[in-house]
């Protein structure tokens, strides 16, 4: 039986390390972890709070989700919505599902990131 999501992986292209610190880490808040020794070679970075883990893994032919995506829940909804548009990011609105507002974001290397507010709003 399945229990959890223990992480999910997004790909990034060569030396975006910098870059997904700056959105993960600066912006969303996740705090990067150091990734285990034998892995470090690889590229890449973690990124893990609690219950929340994002590993960014380098891909050399690199293409961005366009369509999969994490959706990430949200305590402070529109204070991350302003955030993000404050740091430039294109805000994509969503419908509403079951009265939880939601939108979408790319992340620098243009993969899909949806974050959906943890309170219902009517």
């Amino acid at each position: 039986m399945i229990t959890a999501l223990h992480h999910v992986q997004l790909a990034m292209p060569e030396a975006g390390e910098d870059q997904a610190r700056g959105f993960y880490a600066e912006i969303l808040d996740i705090p990067e972890r150091t990734k285990p020794a034998k892995l470090q070679g690889n590229g890449g970075c973690w990124f893990e709070r609690e219950n929340v883990r994002v590993h960014l893994g380098i891909e050399s032919d690199f293409r961005s989700a366009k369509k999969a995506h994490p959706a990430f829940q949200t305590s402070d909804f529109h204070d991350l919505m302003k955030k993000l548009k404050n740091a430039g990011y294109l805000i994509q609105s969503a419908d509403a599902i079951d009265h939880h507002a939601r939108f979408f974001v790319n992340d620098p290397f243009g993969n899909r990131i949806e974050f959906i507010n943890a309170e219902r709003e009517f």
